[in-house]
């Protein structure tokens, strides 16, 4: 069995186990019936957690692909219309009061 770790998805014959996050001693999951609305967040022991793991026979799902932060850039370049920039006066100083 593959050790727990962040973002990891754990399928059961019911129900799926979603890690958030794992500490040094504890364990942020999500533990819910698959198609749930709303899942709890729990927290539980790391050997609590492979434990439950093991007796209901748990399969690590595939992660899936992460998407791109950022679109890819396409060759020609976008020109907006009818926008123009403005430049702005310097603002004037006023005294400092006494």
């Amino acid at each position: 069995m593959a050790s727990l770790a962040d973002g990891q998805v754990w399928r059961m014959a019911e129900s799926s186990l979603q890690v958030d996050m794992v500490g040094r001693l504890l364990v942020h999951y999500k533990l819910g019936k698959h198609g749930a609305v709303r899942i709890s967040n729990s927290i539980g022991s790391q050997a609590d957690i492979v434990k439950f793991l093991k007796k209901n026979k748990a399969v690590l799902q595939k992660a899936a692909p992460k998407p791109t932060a950022q679109p890819p850039k396409s060759e020609t370049p976008v020109k907006s219309k009818g926008t123009s920039k403005k430049t702005l006066a310097p603002k004037k100083k006023t005294a400092a009061r006494k």
